[in-house]
């Protein structure tokens, strides 16, 4: 994956958007989805759901401190398009009879989490930062979790829907990954350690916190649905592969924070990490829902239309 042209890809973008009414959600195949997939499966797609969600809030604060006019558009149209994945996912969640009526999913406690931590908290960190976690849960959560996705359900409309949607996240990551390479670019010693000041503040602190089980989370529920958890370090290596093809990449410090991060992930034989993060998996599972403030607003900002007022 090259860099690209961001004024292009801007020009792609627009000319790619798509609507939900394009896919017949009432079309066979609905009954390909088999009694023993439906439990799980409506689980799954809850988080899935709830991951595009995440994506979007992040969007919305990148677009608010995006250092370019285009950067800033393409952000807008990212975050508008993250809630129009979300929408199409509880469309096939309906579609299979898993919601009634306006019925919105409960997400898992680990994303409600997430999901507190940036309503209260993503428009205060600095670009660079959010400009390098959002590419690795993008890679990471949606790759592993949409391919497993198309390779375990046979119903011909979640593909099709898919195929927009997988559409969408690749241009989503070439942009993410050129922006990568030029916060890297011309970087000084001096330069690279002021990017990794954020790291003492209390509020990126929270964020971590909330970040680091909810990796171990997705891992544990990867592995319910059936599906092998190297899958998902894989997806965490290409993070790796692509964000240091460059001398640009790798001197982005919060590259090589991430990408170290991701290697004590995917090494399970590392205790020293995944103990107390699986204790906190544990333990966040014990908060009670009622425990927990009201599902901000944005989150109900669903929508099909091409572009979205950011939040």
């Amino acid at each position: 994956m090259a860099s690209i042209d961001l004024d292009k890809m801007l020009e792609k973008v627009k000319k790619t958007q798509w609507s939900l009414d394009e896919i017949d959600w009432d079309a066979p195949g609905a009954e390909l989805i088999t009694e023993e997939q439906w439990p799980k499966l409506k689980d799954f797609m809850a988080d899935l759901m709830w991951i595009e969600h995440v994506g979007a809030r992040a969007f919305a604060a990148m677009a608010k401190k995006a250092p370019t006019d285009t950067l800033r558009e393409l952000y807008s149209y990212f975050h508008a398009e993250e809630q129009r994945h979300a929408n199409a996912e509880m469309a096939l969640m309906r579609r299979w009879g898993m919601l009634d009526g306006d019925e919105i999913p409960e997400p898992n406690i680990n994303l409600r989490l997430v999901i507190e931590w940036l309503d209260r908290y993503s428009d205060e960190m600095p670009y660079y930062v959010l400009g390098t976690v959002v590419p690795m849960l993008e890679v990471a959560l949606d790759g592993a979790l949409c391919k497993f996705l198309l390779d375990t359900v046979d119903d011909p409309v979640c593909h099709q829907a898919f195929e927009k949607i997988n559409g969408d996240e690749a241009r989503h990551l070439g942009v993410g990954f050129t922006v990568m390479e030029m916060q890297g670019r011309g970087k000084s010693t001096i330069k690279a350690m002021q990017m990794v000041a954020p790291l003492l503040d209390p509020r990126l602190i929270l964020g971590i916190a909330s970040y680091f089980p909810l990796l171990n989370k997705m891992r544990d529920n990867i592995v319910a649905m059936g599906l092998p958890e190297e899958r998902l370090y894989d997806a965490m290596r290409k993070f790796e592969k692509i964000g240091g093809r460059t001398e640009d990449g790798r001197r982005n410090p919060w590259f090589q924070i991430i990408k170290h991060h991701g290697r004590m992930v995917i090494n399970r034989s590392n205790s020293f990490y995944h103990v107390p993060v699986d204790a906190l998996v544990r333990l966040t599972g014990r908060i009670p829902r009622r425990a927990l403030p009201a599902v901000p607003s944005w989150v109900y900002e669903l929508t099909d239309k091409p572009t979205s007022d950011v939040v």
